[in-house]
Formats: structure tokens, C-alpha cells, sequence
């Protein structure tokens, strides 16, 4: 069998491949990284601009009571439908009165003073939440406080009477919270004028 010989430039381009290979490629260095360059410094910012402090808050409307007269030829049901009193909201399990509810406990011992022959039922209400037997004792206990704190106020025990109806008659028939926070109320109910 017969061999052939590489003819010279392939034998000096294969040592040359031979030589790249071992000396790294052609000798070219590997590539180095250069150092990051430390961050500017940050431009000097300007002072911010004064806010200017919010307006007053304006105090809440306190309820317009309608004229004397108007109130008298108004019948229980009418006064009822639109009352001019106002519920008492309470936290959670709690027959407590935050400011809010303080404030509209005095508008409307104000109110019976100014018709001192009403009688009222302060109802006492509670959310769905709890059993009935809780719910009916957690009622009677607000319904009680509003009548205590009424009664520190001036108003005559024997115009204020009480009664709970536990959970029996939301306010708003939700199933969450914002409804759970109207149900928990002592409502006031003129009974005779």
C-alpha cells in the first residue's frame, strides 16, 4: 500500500495550528476586567419647597333641628322615618363611647331638652356575630349605657326607657364588616311626644 507524504506547507501549517494551540491561541492574552470607577457623588439637591400646612378642618355640621312648630305637627311615625336623633355606633364587643359617639349622645340630650315631653326606647343592637343569648345581653348593655350617660346629661330617667334586640334587626343586612359596624348601635326611638 502506498503512503503519501504531506507536502511541506501542510506540515508547517499543522505545527503552526500545534504551536496556537499550546501557546493560547495565537498568543493573545486572556481579557482582564477593569476595576469599576467609584460612583459620583450625588448632585447637591436643592431644599425641598415649605409645604404649606393643610387648612382647618371645619367641625361637622351639628344637625339642624327643623323649626319648633314644624317638629310638633310632625306625627311618631314621621319624626321615626326622618328622626332627628341619631344612633350611637360602638366598637366590637363593647358597650364603650368614643368621641364621636359622646358628641351625638350630648346633640341629642340637647334635642330631648328642647321637647322635654318626649319619651324615647333606646334600642340596643349588636352584629350577627356571637349567639343570640350574647347578642340579646350585649344589646341591653348598650342600650343601658346610652341611657346612663342620657341621664348624666340631664335628661330624666323616667323619658328613657330600654330595650335589645340582640342582632334580630340590622341596620344593614351585610355579611362584612362596614355592615357589622352599622349594626352595633343604640337607636333611639320617640315613643310619645
Amino acid at each position: 500500500m502506498m503512503t503519501t507524504r504531506p507536502t511541506p506547507t501542510l506540515r508547517i501549517l499543522g505545527v503552526l495550528l500545534m504551536v496556537a494551540a499550546l501557546t493560547g491561541c495565537g498568543g493573545n492574552e486572556p481579557p482582564v476586567a477593569r476595576p469599576t470607577p467609584p460612583p459620583l457623588p450625588p448632585a447637591p439637591a436643592e431644599p425641598p419647597a415649605p409645604v404649606p400646612p393643610p387648612p382647618p378642618m371645619e367641625p361637622a355640621p351639628l344637625p339642624v333641628a327643623p323649626p319648633e312648630e314644624d317638629i310638633n305637627s310632625r306625627s311618631l311615625d314621621e319624626l321615626n322615618r326622618d328622626s332627628p336623633l341619631r344612633p350611637v355606633l360602638y366598637a366590637l364587643d363593647s358597650t364603650e363611647f368614643d368621641s364621636q359617639a359622646q358628641q351625638t349622645l350630648e346633640d341629642n340630650a340637647a334635642l330631648l331638652s328642647r321637647y322635654p315631653s318626649w319619651v324615647v326606647t333606646i334600642e340596643g343592637h349588636c352584629d350577627e356575630r356571637g349567639t343570640a343569648e350574647y347578642n340579646l345581653a350585649l344589646g341591653e348593655r348598650r342600650a343601658l349605657a346610652a341611657r346612663s350617660y342620657l341621664i348624666s346629661l340631664g335628661i330624666a330617667a323616667d323619658r328613657l326607657r330600654t330595650v335589645s334586640y340582640g342582632n334580630e334587626f340590622p341596620f344593614d343586612p351585610g355579611h362584612d364588616e362596614a355592615a357589622w359596624a352599622q349594626n352595633r348601635r343604640a337607636h333611639f326611638v320617640i315613643t310619645s311626644k
